[in-house]
């Protein structure tokens, strides 16, 4: 009987087992899955690209920063390799800042809209299943990645120590909420999809609201304003030097 059950306990295991995703290593880059179910019964999911950094010769042990990237609307499906054409996943080893930390770029399902929810929870479920450092959780993203990191800090503002938003929009009114995070927001002065005014909008609110945010505007730019900034140096010693502030 006791043998039985045993075998019972394999079988219903199992299949749990078998859908696990392996854990990356160190150094690559590789696809992921997630799933949850939110309090309303509905099910998500997710594909998403996870780099993990291999560990450092003088601090195996040390958390990890986290860098949740968001790409745009162009990029949205379920061909995983569309999200590595821009942004962090498409520059890994030309950075030794950014190559220190684990970053998380997740794919948006096509015709669908960034859902803050899901994303907070992929980054709880990254939390809790590596050794992340819970106050240098970084947040940055592109045009409709841009809209989401300006959403996301509205929603969940104590959870960043600092975000990145590129080429996006947001709710002025929203401002107030998070006035203290590090904010560094980029914009091309000729962008026809997103007009500069919406990041400028952004960061005079937070001025208003008492914020120090740091304001770039590219002057012959255009929509891929990412590309200068994601390429420069500067803005990685930048992020990953913010540290949360005590909640």
């Amino acid at each position: 009987m006791r043998l039985s059950l045993s075998l019972l306990l394999v079988c219903i295991s199992l299949p749990h087992l078998l859908a696990e995703t392996p854990a990356p290593e160190p150094g690559t880059q590789v696809a992921q899955h997630f799933s949850t179910t939110l309090p309303d019964g509905k099910k998500e999911s997710l594909g998403y690209w996870l780099y993990f950094p291999k560990p450092s010769e003088s601090d195996a042990k040390a958390k990890l920063p986290m860098v949740l990237f968001l790409h745009g609307s162009g990029e949205r499906g379920t061909n995983l390799d569309l999200v590595k054409k821009h942004g962090p996943p498409s520059i890994l080893g030309k950075n030794k800042d950014m190559d220190g930390c684990l970053i998380a770029s997740p794919q948006c399902p096509d015709k669908q809209w960034w859902d803050a929810k899901v994303l907070k929870l992929l980054c709880d479920d990254l939390v809790h299943r590596y050794p992340v450092d819970k106050d240098r959780i970084y947040l940055t993203g592109l045009s409709m990645g841009g809209f989401a990191t300006w959403t996301m800090l509205a929603q969940y503002p104590r959870y960043w120590a600092a975000a990145v938003p590129i080429c996006g929009g947001g709710e002025p009114q929203s401002a107030e909420k998070f006035k203290t995070v590090p904010i560094w927001a980029f914009h091309g002065a000729k962008d026809p999809a997103v007009p500069v005014k919406a990041s400028q909008e952004m960061i005079a609110a937070l001025e208003k609201a008492g914020g120090k945010p740091k304001f770039t505007i590219y002057p012959n730019e255009e929509h891929q304003s990412w590309i200068p900034a994601y390429n420069d140096p500067e803005l990685w010693t930048w992020l990953l030097s913010q540290k949360r502030s005590a909640p």
